[in-house]
C-alpha cells in the first residue's frame, strides 16, 4: 500500500488493543500506513482515506490456529454426525480420497470466506492428504483470492491401514516424498520477515498415521529450514490408550523424545494433558490449539485451558475442520472456549476478555507472530471493526463484552491495511457464486 494510501479508522466508540497494557479507549482513532499502525488515540488528524467506526467497537483481527480448509465441502456428513473421533475419520476418509485440486482450492476459499466474515485476519490451515494431484499451493492460492494471512502446514500420512494406521493406504504417501515436497514448499512459499502473509510449517498429521521415524526427521528439517512444527496430540481418551498400547507413553513423553516440545511448536487440541504435560508445555514454550467446538461435537471433552493458561502455557483458539465442527466462525469459538472453562471451573473461570485475549494476541503469540493481535504503533493493520449499534448489542452495558452481547461477524476487516471485508461483505470474491460453486462440487460427491 502506498503511502498517500494512509487510512484513519475515526471515531470508534470503544477500541481494544490488546496492547501489552491492555488498553481499553473511547471515542478513539487509528491510523494506518503501509501495512502498518503508526499510531492510536482521540482526535488524530483527518486523513484522505477514512473508514468510520462511530458505533462501534475495534479489536484486532482474530487468530485461527488449527484449521482443515479442505473438510468445508464435508459439513454435516450423515454416518460421522454422531462418531467419535476414530470412527469419524473412518467415515470420512473415502469421501476425502475423491478429492482433486478444484475440491482443495474451492473447500478453502469457503472456508477462508467464513473465518473472514467472523473477524479473523490471521490462519493456520493444517493440510495433510493430497489425492489426485492436489497440492498444498491450492489451498495458498486460495488465501491470496480472499486475502487472509495465512500460514499454511504441510501435513502427511505415511502408515495406513495395512501397517496399523488409521488412514487407507491410498491416502499415504512415501516419507522419502513427503520430505521432498516439505522442502519444495518452504523454499518456493516461506516469508520469514516481519508482515509476511504467507509461512509454511511442517505438520505430519497425528502419532497414528506417521512413523517415529517421520515424526524425528520433519522435526530435523523444520529447525534446518526455520519453520514451525504442528501436529495433534491428546485429542480424546482414544488417542491417550493408542499411545499407551504404541509407544509405552504419554503422548506429551512421545512428543518431547522426538523434538517435538519448543517455542517453534504448537499442538492441536490437548484435552487429555495431565499436569505433568502441561508443565512440560509450560516449561518449553510449546503452545496448544484450543478448539472447543471440534471438542465438543466428537466428545472428546474439555481441554484444561483454565490450568494450560496459569500454569504459563501459550493457549491460541482454532476452529478446526468444518467436518468435525460444521462451522468456522473464529468469534463464535471464543465464546464456546469461555462457556466451557465456566462449566468446568466456575462462572468467574474466563472473562470474555480473556477469551477474546486468546483469540488475538494469544493466537498470534502462538503462531510466532508478535507482529499481529495487537493494536499498537509498528504492529501490522489487522483491525476487526464489529458494529455494536445493531440488534444483537442493543440494551449491553458493555459494548467491549463481544463475546458476552454483540455479533459474530464483522462489518469491516481489514488485513495488512487492506479491505477484506466490506460493510459485511467480502471484497474479492461473490459470495453466492463461491457458494454455489462449493455447493455443485458437495453434491458431485454425494453422488460419486
Amino acid at each position: 500500500m502506498a503511502a498517500e494510501r494512509e487510512i484513519l479508522i475515526r471515531n470508534a466508540d470503544v477500541i481494544l488493543t490488546m496492547d501489552d497494557s491492555r488498553r481499553e479507549l473511547s471515542a478513539s482513532d487509528i491510523l494506518v500506513r503501509d501495512g502498518k499502525i503508526v499510531s492510536v488515540g482521540p482526535g488524530l488528524a483527518r486523513r484522505r482515506h477514512e473508514i468510520d467506526a462511530t458505533g462501534c467497537l475495534v479489536t484486532p483481527g482474530l487468530v485461527n490456529t488449527h484449521h482443515h480448509l479442505y473438510q468445508t465441502l464435508t459439513r454435516a456428513v450423515p454416518g460421522g454426525q454422531d462418531a467419535l473421533l476414530f470412527g469419524w475419520l473412518r467415515t470420512l476418509y473415502p469421501i476425502w480420497a475423491r478429492y482433486g485440486p478444484e475440491e482443495m482450492r474451492i473447500s478453502a476459499q469457503v472456508g477462508l470466506a467464513e473465518l473472514a466474515l467472523s473477524g479473523c485476519s490471521l490462519t493456520s490451515d493444517h493440510l495433510y492428504l493430497f489425492p489426485n494431484g492436489s497440492r498444498l499451493d491450492d489451498t495458498i492460492e486460495a488465501a491470496q483470492d480472499i486475502g487472509l494471512r495465512f500460514h499454511a502446514t504441510r501435513g502427511s500420512m505415511s502408515i495406513g491401514e495395512s501397517a496399523g494406521g488409521l488412514p487407507p493406504d491410498a491416502l499415504t504417501e512415501r516419507e522419502g516424498d513427503i520430505l521432498d515436497d516439505c522442502i519444495r514448499v518452504i523454499d518456493a512459499f516461506h516469508d520469514p520477515r516481519e508482515g509476511a502473509m504467507v509461512r509454511i510449517g511442517l505438520a505430519p498429521c497425528s502419532p497414528f498415521s506417521v512413523s517415529r521415524d517421520l515424526m524425528r526427521d520433519t522435526a530435523l528439517l523444520a529447525r534446518d529450514k526455520g519453520v514451525m512444527l504442528h501436529t495433534h496430540l491428546a485429542e480424546n481418551d482414544e488417542d491417550i490408550a493408542y499411545s499407551l498400547e504404541k509407544f509405552g507413553c504419554r503422548p506429551g513423553q512421545y512428543a518431547d523424545d522426538l523434538g517435538w516440545t519448543g517455542k517453534d511448536v504448537w499442538h492441536a487440541h490437548c484435552v487429555k494433558l495431565d499436569g505433568s504435560e502441561i508443565s512440560l508445555f509450560a516449561k518449553t514454550g510449546t503452545g496448544v490449539a484450543h478448539c472447543p467446538c471440534s471438542n465438543c461435537r466428537l466428545g472428546s471433552g474439555i481441554a484444561p485451558v483454565r490450568q494450560m493458561r496459569d500454569a504459563g502455557v501459550r493457549v491460541g483458539l482454532g476452529v478446526d475442520g468444518s467436518a468435525s465442527n460444521d462451522a468456522g466462525n473464529i468469534a463464535a469459538e471464543a465464546r464456546q472456549a469461555m462457556l466451557l472453562q465456566r462449566v468446568a471451573n466456575g462462572a468467574d473461570a474466563m472473562s470474555a476478555r480473556e477469551a477474546l485475549e486468546i483469540a488475538t494476541r494469544g493466537g498470534a503469540d502462538v503462531l510466532g507472530r508478535p507482529d499481529c493481535g495487537r493494536i499498537a504503533p509498528g504492529k501490522r493493520a489487522d483491525i476487526a471493526i464489529w458494529d455494536v449499534s445493531q440488534i444483537e448489542s442493543a440494551g449491553s452495558w458493555d459494548k467491549a463484552a463481544l463475546l458476552l452481547a454483540g455479533p459474530q461477524k464483522v462489518r469491516d476487516l481489514l488485513v495488512d491495511g487492506r479491505h477484506v471485508v466490506s460493510d459485511g461483505q467480502l471484497v474479492a470474491l461473490d459470495q453466492r457464486a463461491l457458494a454455489a460453486r462449493q455447493d455443485q462440487l458437495a453434491l458431485a460427491l454425494i453422488n460419486g
